[in-house]
């Protein structure tokens, strides 16, 4: 349950951060249930992104052992 009495001075003061999806001025605060985005809309936007694949987080990139200093490649016998 969320004391009120303790957060009217907080909400005075709160932080204030960009929605990802459109921008607007969101305040960080216990209150908005939705933050970092401003509404139920932005954030099933997002979420619908993630879910097809928009967003990726890459990946490492993996050397294969021919890639490392010293090439040992076998030589053609072309």
């Amino acid at each position: 349950m969320i004391d009120k009495s303790s957060t009217s001075s907080a909400t005075r003061t709160s932080l204030k951060v960009d929605c990802p999806t459109c921008g607007k001025k969101v305040p960080w605060i216990q209150e908005n249930e939705f933050r970092p985005f401003c509404s139920k809309r932005c954030q099933m936007i997002d979420l619908g992104a993630w879910a097809s694949e928009e967003y990726r987080i890459p990946e490492a990139e993996e050397k294969d052992k021919w890639s490392e200093a010293g090439d040992d490649r076998p030589k053609d016998a072309h």
